[in-house]
């Protein structure tokens, strides 16, 4: 039975082992490149693992709207399941750090980061900068004020 199945899907397979060899190769040269000059190679991870939350939140966000919740309803609940399971992928992943006691912590940062932004967001209005450009400039120094406090503040690691 299963020799039929893999039969039936050996390429698929095949193509998907590829993609993950791709990937881990990618990967370690990525790793290398951190050492070689000298960057932190959690704040990659942490970023990769951002792309990862994204895609989940407006998944989440995607699906609701599609079983038709009002979209107030529908971001509400996507960013609360979003904010989760950035928790646990963050703290796992980037931190290896399990512990769910630090969820406090979590939405203390993410308050913090909101805060952060806000202001940003308020002095790129100041000057009538456009929002849209505003909030992209503001997007990698916003990860990087993230990666701190979710490093130095939710997640500490003593070394």
């Amino acid at each position: 039975m299963i020799g039929i199945i893999l039969k039936k899907y050996q390429y698929r397979i095949k193509f998907f082992i590829k993609i993950i060899g791709k990937i881990t190769i990618m990967l370690i040269f990525i790793k290398q490149q951190c050492e070689k000059y000298h960057i932190d190679w959690k704040f990659i991870k942490f970023l990769f693992v951002g792309g990862l939350n994204t895609a989940f939140g407006y998944g989440i966000f995607a699906l609701f709207i599609f079983l038709k919740l009002h979209y107030s309803t529908a971001l509400f609940l996507s960013t609360a399941a979003g904010i989760l399971f950035n928790f646990k992928t963050t703290g796992t992943i980037v931190f290896k750090n399990n512990d769910n006691r630090l969820i406090f912590r979590f939405f203390a940062a993410y308050g913090i980061i909101y805060g952060i932004n806000l202001l940003g967001l308020k002095l790129f209005k100041i000057i009538n900068f456009n929002m849209y450009g505003a909030g992209f400039v503001l997007l990698f120094p916003m990860a990087v004020v993230s990666f701190i406090l979710m490093k130095k503040f939710v997640f500490i690691t003593r070394t």
